[in-house]
């Protein structure tokens, strides 16, 4: 049986990868229910359904850039590790990567992955244009500016049918300095949340929990913007002396370069495109908070560390600027991340609801790629525009030919 990539969601669905848009399209038109399915690193139940799977990975790659070159235009199953040297190699650059560049654009997109920096907003928010394969079999682009509902479809979870190509925005290419600190304590990340955040393009806080500093500070700093890192501030922490895995004792060979200014394909991810993840023993959780209520967040964390640490590998703390896609775990508002990589425990789902009850009521949205134990009903009162979506969805596919079991849930809410 095909599972996601840690071996933790099965898919019954078989699966299919076409070679072609106009095949993509008789597939859809043949099948009753049919869902996309991207680099199958998601934990929930996103790409969980009971039709067939369709993969796009299988079209030609394509890469257009635009007469102005401020956009391109790629094959939706490309993956950033991919397309970050291609763009590089052009003079061009993404503003934004995940920690794992392994994963396929148009799976990105749907299920709102991100990074991390004050000004940059989620990897779907890159997206001015779609081109889809509609349930009902027909070929369409969406194109933001001109089609009224545009911020329903990108982060559409595969309801709207087969993303086949997207166009991104695009900027010169730029190279990140990457720095890291150690023994950084929570206490200072409360009392200077804005200061250590925007200490450079993109920083990324890792912690345990623990009573005692134990937490990295990742500064992901752009060269033609801030210069090198100069060794300030430390927040009280100290840089470290070696290149570091977020797992301290874990060998950082798979992590991307440390203290050498380098290509920001090479740089915004903490994991190195050379490396393909291995199923491992972790499950994933993630929940995103409006920026005024993330020292809350922390602060509730912290009290139950008692709980969390010995089930944890690591927290990571990132944050994202506000964006308009209707099911964006950044719409409406400048959003933090608190992201836990779990142990392969079932004791963890003892933790979560203790976990949810302290962040939900802060406004916390849970990932849609990650486990999360919200019913529907909470899920659907995070999202303002969720008549919208609704709406959307059931004008797009009536029938629910490309609907997952979350969506399905989502909309019977």
């Amino acid at each position: 049986m095909r599972t996601n990539w840690s071996a933790t969601v099965d898919f019954d669905q078989a699966l299919v990868a076409p070679t072609s848009v106009a095949e993509i399209r008789d597939v859809v038109k043949a099948q009753p229910q049919v869902l996309a399915l991207g680099s199958a690193h998601s934990f929930s139940r996103a790409a969980v359904g009971p039709g067939l799977h369709l993969s796009t990975e299988g079209l030609p790659p394509e890469i257009v850039v635009s007469p102005d070159r401020s956009e391109v235009t790629v094959t939706s199953g490309i993956r950033y590790a991919e397309l970050g040297p291609a763009l590089h190699d052009r003079g061009l650059a993404l503003a934004a990567m995940a920690s794992l560049p392994h994963i396929s654009v148009g799976g990105a997109i749907s299920t709102g992955t991100h990074g991390s920096g004050d000004a940059i907003g989620t990897l779907s928010s890159a997206v001015t244009a779609l081109e889809v394969v509609t349930p009902d079999g027909d070929l369409r682009w969406v194109r933001r500016g001109v089609d009224d509902d545009f911020a329903g479809w990108v982060v559409g979870l595969g309801a709207l049918g087969i993303i086949t190509r997207v166009t991104l925005r695009v900027e010169p290419t730029y190279d990140i300095a990457q720095s890291v600190l150690l023994g950084l304590d929570l206490d200072v990340v409360e009392e200077r949340f804005d200061d250590v955040f925007g200490a450079a393009t993109s920083v990324s806080v890792f912690t345990r929990w623990r009573s005692e500093p134990d937490a990295q500070l990742w500064l992901k700093r752009r060269i033609d913007n801030e210069g090198a890192w100069d060794g300030a501030p430390h927040f009280g922490a100290r840089p470290s002396e070696r290149k570091m895995h977020p797992l301290e004792e874990l060998d950082p060979i798979h992590c991307t370069e440390q203290g050498q200014p380098g290509p920001w394909h090479e740089r915004l991810p903490h994991f190195r495109a050379e490396f393909t993840p291995s199923s491992g023993d972790e499950i994933q959780a993630e929940y995103l908070l409006p920026r005024f209520r993330a020292v809350e967040g922390i602060r509730a964390m912290r009290s139950l560390a008692h709980r969390i640490t010995p089930l944890l590998h690591v927290t990571e703390i990132r944050t994202m600027c506000a964006d308009d896609l209707w099911l964006s775990p950044a719409y409406g508002h400048d959003t933090v991340g608190i992201h836990f990589t779990w142990h392969k425990d079932e004791r963890i789902f003892d933790v979560l609801p203790e976990i949810e009850q302290a962040l939900l009521p802060l406004g916390a949205r849970p990932h849609w790629g990650k486990v999360t134990l919200a019913t529907p009903a909470q899920l659907s009162a995070a999202y303002p525009r969720i008549a919208d979506v609704r709406t959307l969805m059931e004008r797009v596919d009536p029938t629910g030919k490309c609907r997952s079991v979350v969506v399905q849930e989502i909309l019977n809410a």
